[in-house]
């Protein structure tokens, strides 16, 4: 595949043909769900993880599946249970037949791994996880083992079981980008899937991208400029959320017990910057923040007991933040 372009006008016009292509063939196999999957590639291509929050039954291992196959991405699920250990995940070193020590990598070195049910696990293989999420490597006895480029992890939590789970602690929930709700299809979604999936005869979906050009665009997506005013509005709307600080803005001071650190404003920007691109613009604006603000901090504030009184939920924080 070719990837010389005239200037970067040419390439974002390539890589947006790409992208509905990509969302094309992932439509014969996903029924409805297009938010969902828009938001799982927005995350991936902007070179971050997500955190996916929906009721068993819902497709969320088949959407990966499909998306690792129309890029040709190597996939792993890992399923988190209580007795899992960072050995599992990360790998582990034996003894092999000349008497030395071999690491032998574990389901991590993927280009896309499933994380299924993280709240299901110890806080320790939680955190080793998250470390390898966020260094983008594994060490072993001193030595570092670089994961595979791309790399992105889809982590899902079930809502409704919470008895014997381990929550992910606000701090390392904040090193996913996004956080996404999954929510059930419509009644004429849900007629289609059944329709498509109990005969068994399921579509095989084509690649699309290659790996090679999924880095490029990553790549590109790096360089698009960034207008001073989405800076501004990007730091603008996290520090409002922070009560008791000069910018909070008074529903943050009356609902919220913690605010938004600098990666909301950091992941607003990212995310603004995709949204615009997959949307054909060639430069992210205010109402680019806006679309991906709910997903970036729904995680990243959190509630006091008034609010719970109250009957406020984070998603009227953030409305109520957006809209001022």
């Amino acid at each position: 595949m070719d990837l010389q372009f005239k200037n970067d006008v040419e390439a974002i016009d390539a890589f947006v043909e790409k992208y509905a292509e990509l969302r094309k063939e992932i439509a014969k196999v996903i029924v409805g769900q297009d938010d969902i999957v828009k938001n799982v590639l927005m995350a991936m291509f902007s070179r971050s993880h997500a955190l996916l929050i929906g009721a068993p039954g819902l497709a969320k291992t088949l959407m990966i599946t499909t998306i690792a196959k129309t890029i040709n991405l190597t996939y792993n699920r890992i399923q988190f249970t209580p007795d899992l250990m960072p050995s599992d995940i990360m790998g582990t070193e034996i003894l092999d037949e000349s008497r030395k020590f071999k690491f032998v990598k574990g389901p991590i070195f993927a280009n896309i791994v499933l994380a299924d049910e993280i709240n299901r696990t110890p806080p320790k293989t939680q955190s080793a996880l998250l470390e390898a999420m966020q260094e983008r490597s594994v060490s072993m006895n001193g030595v570092t083992y670089q994961l595979p480029d791309p790399f992105f992890v889809l982590a899902t939590q079930n809502p409704i079981e919470q008895e014997g789970t381990y929550p992910l602690p606000e701090a390392q929930q904040d090193r996913f980008m996004f956080n996404i709700y999954l929510d059930y299809p419509n009644f004429d979604q849900e007629v289609n899937i059944v329709k498509t999936t109990i005969h068994g005869n399921m579509v095989e979906p084509q690649q699309i991208l290659s790996i090679d050009e999924i880095i490029f665009y990553q790549k590109m997506l790096q360089k698009i400029p960034i207008p001073e005013n989405v800076y501004e509005y990007a730091v603008r709307l996290a520090t409002m959320t922070r009560p008791g600080t000069e910018m909070a803005h008074p529903w943050a001071t009356d609902y919220l017990s913690w605010g938004a650190g600098p990666r909301a404003s950091q992941y607003l920007v990212i995310g603004a910057r995709t949204h615009a691109v997959l949307n054909g613009k060639y430069s992210p604006d205010i109402e680019d923040i806006k679309a991906v603000a709910h997903n970036i901090l729904r995680h990243r504030i959190i509630r006091n007991y008034k609010a719970e009184a109250d009957g406020v939920t984070v998603n009227d924080i953030i409305d109520k933040l957006l809209n001022q």
